[in-house]
């Protein structure tokens, strides 16, 4: 690259860039144009962190050196004299002055400030409200810092203790390894409280931990005390004082980064801090573990100046996110949608309509069809017309968003809106015409079984107009301006052709498919220990994929995937259909084949992450999966073969079973043999504990297969502990999770089958996560707790739902009173029954 200047466009900013080939970071030879695409590269998950708080940055003009001959750095506050009228700006008083400081509101500013040599970028607890005027601070931070002889994991084990104090707060914590030698530690709050009263909870919150473990603990400042201890330090939650912000490079001799890290990596006895590939690899990936803390949108304030107009100030002006389920959105620049939810809806090929059944103080139908990013709404009290000779009134509403398109649940009575709402019908819209507050018309392609009758319809909306007459109130006029006719047209489209059941829409295969026999119900395993294998030569062993279990029905000219309850995967996962190509043609046309296996989705080090694969899970619509295929891909590990060509096997001992697998299965792209060990159970554990699997599975070598049967032939060893347990409730969030859900309630059945609390998960999600959970229950709801033992203090707020769900968290440890002890959220288990759930020991 040239040495001269250079202009870029960033979201619509002109830049000048220059020596984008000097060496900022001589270690690894990182280059300043290598620095600036890191920024513009992470802006969408660091813009949130830092948007709206006055930035104070660290340049190192000449880059960080090295160890033995580190950088000059200076810090700076003001904003340059020669920056770009375009960087948001707010000034702030100091003892000393005022300053002008730059507000990191969009990927431009980033960028800008990277060319400037600003690495870091520092940050208070604060922001400034709508008006430039400094609020009150919104996140409570720690920073644990490790003195001479201590180190990364000393600080992990302070981080797990703090948490622990910050839940029985009711505080969610977000965990960020510094770049530098500790750990941050972030929790969300609702800005009521002045910072002076924030840096009190939180010196308290350092004094108790140093009480509670004085060998390990330092709650002040005094250096000669530090040594092998790790300081807590309170004292950033002053509101004249800063914090890296989080995603921030570090001026260090390598090009570490404050990264946000999940409590799982936190755990890892081999957490290490992260450099700046690694960070760049999971934010690709859709890794953001502190974006519960982001602010919504990109903080923009120059969407104002724009004249951004915001289509739903109305809607929010009437709900209230902290009393009502239904979706509230914070506001939004322009130029994107704000949540994942209604950036699927936008990134979708057809726009979206829904209509919802709402029994608020009388019956009426919401009728939302998608445009311009939001879903323009009428209420049309007898319904959508089904006869062409049927107009009916509807009364246009306030615009919703997007998110609103799945909506069910219960609004409360005493709400705006109050009473149930259910899906009618809903699913993609073409939009003939649109004269804005005129006429519409619109073609609806609803579901098979929705209210619609399973066939498109043509609608007209045509707005009544001049209704009143001159001499109406103005009241009556405001009135009739919302008031328009829904008529359903003469002419109709043709009715959609039926679409095939198959993986493949195009293809005969659903004939073959309707001819295979039952599932096969999968063999189930128990778990054990390395203890349980005494006579190692007599059994197998194989790696324990963290995934779905599926067995797979194999004819020539269909492929069937059911889970362990015999729910059809076949349309969820159709890479699969691979499967008919690996088989062998002879045995393939001899009759039916039939596999057992663990469906996975791999990490950026090939390792399987069941939080990924939720991703897949529970969709069906073509569209919806092939759009997740484009960020998740999985694969099939086979494992076992139970039918070959017609002829069962499930009699065979396991190793002629294997053998036979591997002579009529070819691995492919997506269809995978892991092999097995034989004889060797220490070797097994300890590949699987370097591979960083879940673990292993021991199988006897003359076993049989019993379908649906649990047996001590088969025994699983766990690295990790996994426990299935029922979603009985859940809280609602505060700070960054306000008006959602904070934690869910969570039950094990005793040895009797009877439901006992187990404690509650408020970590592990992802927005995704939260958005699907908050659907998922929206429609369970029930008055009281499925248990009779949940502690007063988690009762306190909590919604109860139907205990029919079943999930999976991992843990530390299982209390002497039951309860799950550092839960972290898994996901979903839909392979499952509440039924079948026990404590796992």
């Amino acid at each position: 690259m040239a040495t001269g200047e250079q202009k870029v466009e960033v979201d619509g900013r002109t830049l000048t860039v220059s020596h984008l080939e000097k060496i900022f970071y001589p270690s690894t030879g990182t280059t300043k144009g290598e620095v600036l695409d890191y920024y513009l590269r992470v802006a969408e998950v660091m813009v949130p962190q830092a948007a709206r708080r006055p930035a104070t940055r660290k340049r190192w003009v000449d880059g960080v050196g090295t160890a033995e001959r580190p950088g000059k750095a200076f810090f700076r506050k003001d904003l340059e004299d020669h920056a770009p009228d375009w960087v948001p700006r707010a000034d702030l008083e100091h003892h000393g002055g005022t300053s002008t400081y730059p507000l990191v509101d969009e990927p431009a500013v980033l960028v800008w400030l990277a060319q400037l040599a600003s690495l870091e970028i520092h940050t208070p607890q604060w922001r400034f409200d709508a008006d430039l005027a400094p609020s009150g601070p919104d996140r409570l931070v720690l920073d644990l810092d490790p003195g001479e002889g201590a180190g990364l994991a000393d600080c992990a084990r302070v981080a797990g203790w703090c948490r622990e104090i910050l839940d029985g707060m009711g505080m969610a914590s977000f965990p960020v390894t510094s770049g530098s030698k500790g750990i941050h530690l972030y929790a969300p709050l609702d800005g009521t409280a002045a910072a002076q009263e924030i840096a009190q909870v939180a010196h308290e919150l350092a004094r108790s931990l140093e009480e509670d473990h004085p060998d390990e603990v330092i709650s002040d400042m005094t250096r000669s005390r530090r040594a092998g201890k790790v300081l807590v330090d309170w004292s950033q939650n002053n509101g004249h004082k800063t914090t890296v912000c989080p995603y921030s490079l570090r001026g260090r001799p390598r090009p570490t980064v404050a990264a946000p890290r999940s409590w799982e990596e936190i755990e890892d006895p081999e957490l290490e801090q992260l450099e700046l590939e690694e960070v760049l690899r999971r934010v690709e990936d859709g890794v953001d573990p502190i974006s519960g803390l982001g602010l919504a949108g990109d903080g923009s304030h120059a969407d104002e100046d724009r004249g951004t107009r915001d289509r739903l100030e109305v809607y929010r002006s009437k709900r209230d996110a902290t009393r009502t389920p239904e979706p509230v959105p914070e506001p939004v620049p322009e130029h994107g949608p704000g949540t994942e939810a209604a950036q699927h809806a936008l990134d979708a090929e057809e726009p979206m309509f829904v209509i919802q059944e709402h029994h608020a103080s009388s019956l009426h139908w919401d009728v939302r069809l998608e445009h311009d990013g939001v879903l323009v709404s009428w209420a049309v009290p007898k319904g959508p017309p089904l006869d062409v000779d049927v107009n009916r009134l509807a009364v246009q509403t306030e615009d919703h968003p997007l998110e609103y398109g799945t909506f069910e649940g219960s609004i409360p009575k005493d709400e705006y809106g109050g009473g149930d709402v259910t899906i009618w019908d809903t699913g993609t819209v073409e939009i003939e015409k649109w004269r804005e507050g005129k006429e519409i018309i619109a073609v609806c392609h609803g579901r098979e079984d929705g209210g619609l009758g399973g066939v498109p319809r043509r609608y007209a909306f045509v707005h009544t107009g001049g209704m009143g007459g001159k001499r109406a109130s103005r009241a009556a006029k405001e009135k009739a301006r919302a008031h328009w006719l829904m008529h359903l047209m003469k002419d109709q489209p043709e009715a959609e052709p039926a679409r095939a059941k198959s993986p493949d829409p195009a293809s005969d295969e659903g004939a073959d498919a309707e001819t295979m026999g039952e599932p096969i119900s999968p063999m189930l395993a128990t778990l054990g220990s390395r203890e349980d294998i005494r006579d190692q030569d007599d059994w197998a062993f194989e790696m324990k994929w963290d995934g779905v279990r599926v067995i797979a029905t194999v004819t020539a000219g269909a492929v069937r995937l059911t889970s362990r309850t015999g729910k059809d995967l076949t349309a969820t996962f159709p890479e699969l259909a691979e499967l008919e190509d690996v088989i062998d043609p002879k045995v393939l046309t001899a009759g039916e084949t039939v596999l057992d296996g663990e469906i996975v989705a791999l990490d950026d080090r090939d390792r399987p992450s069941f939080p990924r694969l939720q991703q897949r899970l529970g969709l069906s619509r073509p569209r919806d999966v092939e759009r997740a295929r484009q960020d998740v891909e999985v694969h099939v590990m086979l494992f076992d073969l139970l039918v070959r060509g017609g002829d069962s096997l499930l009699r065979t001992p396991y190793r002629e079973r294997r053998d036979a697998l591997f002579d009529v299965v070819a691995p492919s792209g997506h269809v995978q043999l892991p092999h097995a060990d034989h004889g060797d159970v220490d070797h097994a554990i300890a590949l699987s504990k370097e591979l960083q699997l879940e673990g292993v599975m021991a199988k006897t070598e003359t076993g049989v297969y019993r379908p649906g049967k649990r047996s001590r032939t088969w025994i699983k060893i766990k690295n990790a502990r996994h426990q299935e347990v029922v979603v009985i409730g859940w809280r609602h969030g505060k700070g960054g999770r306000a008006g959602g859900i904070g934690s869910l309630l969570l039950a094990v059945p005793d040895s009797d089958g009877e439901l006992r609390y187990a404690g509650r998960v408020g970590t592990g999600f992802s927005d995704r996560d939260l958005e699907q959970i908050a659907a998922t229950l929206s429609s369970r709801t029930r008055k009281t707790p499925p248990v009779d033992d949940v502690p007063s203090a988690d009762r306190r707020d909590a919604e109860w739902v139907r205990a029919d769900l079943v999930a999976e968290v991992q843990h530390t440890e299982r209390t002497t009173d039951g309860r799950l002890r550092h839960p972290v959220w898994r996901g979903w288990r839909e392979d499952k029954t509440a039924g079948e759930v026990r404590w796992e020991e």
